[in-house]
């Protein structure tokens, strides 16, 4: 994959995060946390079966869409104490340093941004896509339709997210660099009130948030524009801390095979899915639904992660040659906890285990 290579510009607009949605933590200025001095035994084997009374706190509300729908969520065999109602990959480091998230599922940038804080986390599941998931929404009444008109344009920035990797590879892609544009800092969630407020001119936008952003400020000229740029991984991970834990660890074992099943169902089953997910939970239509399912592809779960390692490791050297996270590159294996390498692999049928490739 492609590289930056120079320096991250300093030319960040911060009113954003103080004027639109307060004082906030973001991906670039969240605090170092104290190593939590758990130590993870990974030579240990992993449990066969759920301790009586496991339970773990996860989040993932996909997942829990898709384990109502497909009739598995009065199965599960240990207690989800909490569904936490949280997403962004700098939200849930800070559930991970305070206890109230076991289990969470995101992109690869987060565990990277963890390891630079201190943060001790492991990836326990991989999903891998070969094609992106991200498109570079405008803000309405902007005159953007290449990436070649991003020069001079405000782009909405979460170094500690996918969203963030998406920029600065669009960027390279476009011959740019970060000098070339402003790149304002927040949190992903915080994209869609920005773009709205024409407070940035561009944010990358996933589905199926940008379907429903596109049919309200479409008809004021917000439009997508496509990006090459790809976030190859989906991945579970949990801090060191529950994994260290017994009967945290049993569940957590048990929630990746239960998710996997969840991504395959939602797959072989795209009009329940459908309706369940994108029409009932995110409300958009279900031609809407359709096209999103289309346009994500079928979901694969490696059982050997040399590939994703090896992503993940381009995905150290990129942020950390931008000037990123102290700008220290380091052996991106050291995030992944091989253990759970093959466990997925009897969850799911043998054409989802047979990854793409990625560039």
């Amino acid at each position: 994959m492609s590289r930056a290579k120079r320096p991250l510009s300093r030319r960040y607009s911060r009113p954003i995060t103080r004027v639109v949605i307060g004082c906030v933590a973001t991906a670039l200025t969240l605090t170092s946390c104290a190593d939590s001095g758990e130590q993870l035994d990974e030579s240990k084997a992993l449990p066969t079966t759920v301790a009586p009374d496991a339970e773990i706190s996860v989040a993932t509300a996909k997942t829990k869409v898709a384990l109502t729908a497909n009739g598995e969520i009065g199965k599960i065999p240990f207690r989800v104490k909490n569904w936490a109602a949280i997403t962004g990959g700098p939200d849930v480091i800070q559930g991970f340093k305070g206890g109230s998230v076991d289990l969470a599922t995101n992109a690869g940038m987060p565990s990277i941004q963890a390891h630079t804080q201190g943060v001790k986390t492991k990836i326990v599941a991989v999903q891998v896509r070969s094609l992106p998931t991200q498109k570079l929404a405008t803000a309405p009444g902007t005159d953007i339709s290449t990436l070649q008109d991003l020069r001079g344009k405000r782009i909405a920035f979460s170094a500690g997210q996918a969203q963030g990797l998406v920029v600065l590879q669009s960027l390279k892609d476009a011959g740019l660099s970060v000098d070339d544009v402003t790149l304002v800092e927040l949190n992903s969630p915080q994209f869609l009130t920005a773009l709205q407020g024409k407070q940035v001119d561009v944010a990358p936008l996933g589905e199926p948030v940008l379907t429903k952003y596109l049919k309200e400020f479409g008809p004021e000229g917000a439009r997508s524009i496509h990006t090459d740029a790809l976030d190859a991984l989906s991945v579970l991970w949990a801090p060191v801390s529950a994994l260290a834990d017994d009967k945290k660890l049993s569940a957590i074992t048990e929630f990746t095979k239960l998710w996997a099943k969840g991504e395959v169902w939602q797959w072989e089953n795209p009009d329940k899915w459908i309706d369940a997910y994108y029409v009932k939970d995110q409300g958009v239509t279900a031609d809407d639904g359709r096209r999103i399912i289309d346009s994500l592809g079928q979901p694969y779960f490696p059982t050997d992660w040399t590939d994703a390692i090896k992503w993940e490791q381009d995905t150290v050297d990129l942020v950390t040659d931008a000037g990123l996270f102290g700008g220290k590159s380091f052996d991106a294996s050291e995030l992944f906890d091989r253990r759970f390498e093959k466990v997925i692999a009897g969850a799911i049928p043998d054409k989802y285990k047979t990854a793409p490739v990625v560039r």
